[in-house]
């Protein structure tokens, strides 16, 4: 069984007060049904200390240490405490130009860490619309079994994030997205059967607590990957409740 995941990003917001307002989240949630995760701006993450929640980071260098101003190692966030690191968000890959080879050595940097990288896949509207969904996010897949060896990338997350979705207002269909975590399945398979059956690979893309029920109720939808409902802690609560 593939327990499901539910984890915060909660992009470049939050302050000292939101995070204490997210002390009872887990209120009411069932942590051995559910793996929670809130992955707050790095300059948080030590106001989280105790909680009873995973944590994660927002991103993460491929390389250890050195002349590199405004980057974060793995060691860095391991000291303050995540378990989990979020690799190329679309958003690092269009505002930072992370390239998807960049993308799969950063995860495998994580995975050598002791980190556990969510990597995010996903395409754009155009994309979808001229029917090259399926070959954008091969193309991204084949990054990281190109680099990774099965037993290594079984240490991973994948998270579907169709940027149309992001951040809209717009959800895909759980049709639809059922279909597109299926496919990302199917060719996991062909790399590896024991990779795919056991991957755990979530959704994201405008989830809320009015549509997690029956998005998570999918069979290859193992959770999702929450943006803005994961800054307001009733919210992501009852996200998180869907999911167990």
């Amino acid at each position: 069984m593939r327990k499901p995941i539910v984890a915060g990003n909660w992009k470049m917001n939050g302050s000292r007060s939101l995070v204490k307002e997210f002390s009872t989240l887990m209120d009411g949630v069932d942590s051995a049904a559910v793996e929670v995760i809130i992955c707050p701006p790095a300059c948080y993450l030590s106001e989280f200390a105790g909680a009873d929640f995973a944590l994660g980071g927002q991103t993460v260098s491929e390389l250890d240490n050195g002349a590199h101003t405004g980057d974060i190692s793995a060691q860095m966030l391991i000291e303050f405490g995540c378990k989990y690191v979020i690799v190329g968000h679309s958003e690092r890959r269009d505002d930072h130009g992370e390239t998807s080879k960049l993308v799969a050595e950063k995860a495998l940097k994580a995975i050598n860490s002791g980190l556990t990288p969510i990597i995010c896949i996903g395409e754009s509207l155009q994309t979808r619309e001229v029917g090259e969904l399926e070959s954008f996010l091969a193309a991204q897949l084949d990054a990281l079994t190109s680099l990774m060896s099965a037993e290594q990338l079984s240490k991973a997350v994948i998270a579907y994030e169709p940027i149309w979705a992001i951040g809209t207002g717009v959800t895909a269909t759980p049709e639809q997205a059922q279909d597109v975590h299926a496919f990302i399945r199917g060719h996991l398979a062909s790399f590896s059967e024991d990779l795919a059956s056991g991957m755990q690979i979530l959704y994201g893309g405008s989830v809320k607590a009015s549509n997690a029920k029956e998005l998570f109720a999918q069979p290859d939808i193992d959770g999702g990957l929450i943006g803005g409902a994961s800054l307001k802690v009733e919210e992501f609560r009852q996200v998180c409740q869907a999911a167990g």
